[in-house]
């Protein structure tokens, strides 16, 4: 049998007595209070690092009012979160920024109904200091179960104009949209087609008004709706294929859903780009780059996202900060059309 150490976790006394100062002024320091004179300050710190001190939690919180927890709260099934490449790079940049401040990221997700309460809850019960929402659909009840929660929301949400101080982060879906149409009928492309996002999302709304603003008098058949997943892309390039065999490019409102697309067609006898170019929006590496073939996309910068999401919540809890004294402001992020092999 392996002998385990069994020395004790060091305690504010042996800290406090390292450091030539009283248990007080080590309480003070490690839990984040005032009034401790700088040279002091660093003889604690000092003595924490040497003996491998790790503050109580609990005591920490009763002193500071935060618990260093941010709730991701997610809007979509669990199935979504996992089988959707954007999930993942957004909650890379949530954590990232998290980690370097020293909180921790506690994910929550909505199957259903019932869970909208739940998690309303669990935010209204203290157990974090804010929360991150994202991928909101316009029926969801979640924002009105929120109460005395500071929150950022990913993606502008459908019911605010940004006044009233809700706070989000996005991209300019509708610019982005509008290049990429811009750029397939630059193509010579005469048939140009869109396969919508989910319709109750703002992102997927604006997509679609960006294609409209110019395909101004695009015939109605060449607009589908669909999902922002895989497999509706390979059902609404069906669809599409039997309402317009002759459509020459399509503009799909994600990079699942342009993927979805390509199979079908393919499947179909269509060569891509020759006989139909397909562009997605969203550009999540490696999935666009390993497409058959490289997706051509409109780039938002997924991580990014996240990392400014938790970064402008995180912005509006420190009180001791210059950014404290008012309301965070939005962001809406630039986009890029990226080429490569299928437009």
């Amino acid at each position: 049998m392996t002998e385990q150490s069994t020395q004790p976790r060091p305690t504010l006394e042996a800290v406090a007595a390292r450091a030539g100062v009283s248990r007080a002024t080590v309480s003070r320091v490690v839990n984040g209070g005032e009034g401790v004179r700088e040279p002091l300050v660093e003889r604690v710190r000092r003595a924490v690092e040497e003996l491998g001190y790790v503050p109580n939690q609990a005591a920490r919180s009763l002193v500071t009012r935060r618990h260093d927890a941010v709730a991701v709260v997610i809007a979509e099934p669990e199935a979504r979160v996992f089988a959707d490449p954007f999930f993942a790079l957004q909650l890379r940049g949530i954590s990232k920024e998290l980690t370097a401040h020293d909180s921790q990221l506690v994910l929550l997700l909505t199957e259903g109904r019932d869970d909208h309460a739940r998690v309303a809850r669990y935010l209204a019960g203290g157990h974090v200091d804010g929360a991150l929402v994202f991928s909101l659909h316009l029926d969801d009840p979640l924002p009105g179960l929120i109460h005395g929660v500071p929150t950022v929301y990913g993606g502008r949400p459908g019911w605010s104009d940004g006044s009233h101080g809700v706070v989000y982060v996005d991209c300019d879906n509708r610019g982005g949209a509008r290049e990429a149409v811009r750029y397939l009928v630059g193509l010579g492309r005469e048939r140009v087609a869109h396969i919508t996002g989910a319709l109750d999302q703002t992102s997927a709304v604006d997509r679609l008004d960006g294609f409209r603003d110019v395909m101004v008098d695009a015939d109605p058949r060449l607009i589908v709706e669909s999902d922002f997943t895989l497999g509706g892309g390979e059902h609404a390039m069906r669809e599409l294929l039997d309402r317009c065999p002759d459509v020459d490019a399509v503009f799909a409102a994600n990079d699942l859903t342009a993927v979805g697309a390509m199979r079908v067609l393919r499947e179909h006898g269509r060569r891509v780009p020759e006989d139909v170019a397909v562009i997605g929006f969203d550009d999540m590496l490696p999935f666009t780059e390993q497409a058959d073939p490289p997706l051509t996309t409109v780039r938002q910068d997924i991580e990014e996202m996240g990392r400014l999401m938790a970064r402008l919540l995180l912005r509006g809890l420190d009180r001791s900060g210059s950014a404290a004294a008012g309301v965070p402001s939005s962001v809406v992020l630039p986009t890029t059309l990226v080429r490569r092999v299928s437009a």
